[in-house]
């Protein structure tokens, strides 16, 4: 029966078959979140059996985080003119996505995943560099602008605002963050850190000043 390929259906493999579950499984996410998407579910609706699936990943989660990195795409990078903006605007674009229902399955996935290095790490290329990339770019436009010093151009320091938005969905479990929030993070988080890099040399002293 796993190897048997139903009538008028071309048997597909390879990249062909692994593209078809994951549209498959990526179809179940919209319709019926992480919760409702399952191995035989999925398989039937992508035409094949759950021996294909398992073969490609080991669980459920594993699936769903596959078909969930399909679903998500990136919003273009916005470009106001100021540090502050693009700030706001690219945290404004965060809040819609954690807001929305693919952010409702993002957030079941964290859930189900409870922390699992293995989710984590699946997830690295997406929330880790790639998601700080549009951040960089704004701030290395401030760089270049003389918003910033060459020093605040750190993964870490460029993506704690986003940090602290997600974790209002993920800790505190808001449905949407209020925007005076999204504002408070920039006024009074972001910037401060930003600013303050490179402001100040080693023991409080201007960069370039000498120790005498």
């Amino acid at each position: 029966m796993t190897g048997r390929t139903e009538p008028g259906r071309t048997r597909r493999r390879g990249a062909a078959l692994e593209d078809a579950i994951l549209d498959a499984a990526a179809r179940e996410l919209v319709e019926s979140g992480f919760a409702g998407m399952t191995m035989d579910k999925v398989a039937a609706r992508a035409g094949t059996n759950k021996n294909a699936l398992y073969r490609r990943w080991p669980h459920r989660l594993a699936l769903g985080t596959a078909a969930y990195k399909r679903l998500a795409t990136a919003a273009p990078v916005p470009d106001t003119g100021t540090l502050r903006g693009d700030a706001l605007e690219l945290l404004r674009q965060a809040n819609r996505h954690w807001s929305s229902p693919l952010g409702a399955v993002l957030r079941e996935l964290l859930a189900a995943a409870g922390g699992a290095a293995e989710f984590l790490a699946s997830l690295q290329e997406r929330s880790g560099e790639a998601a700080a990339a549009p951040w960089l770019t704004v701030l290395g436009r401030a760089v270049a602008r003389g918003e910033a010093a060459p020093e605040a151009l750190h993964p870490r320091v460029a993506t704690v605002a986003v940090v602290l938005l997600r974790n209002e969905f993920v800790v505190r479990g808001v449905p949407s963050a209020p925007d005076d929030v999204l504002v408070e993070i920039v006024d009074e988080v972001y910037l401060p850190l930003v600013r303050g890099r490179g402001a100040a040399g080693p023991a409080g002293r201007p960069p370039g000043s000498s120790a005498t």
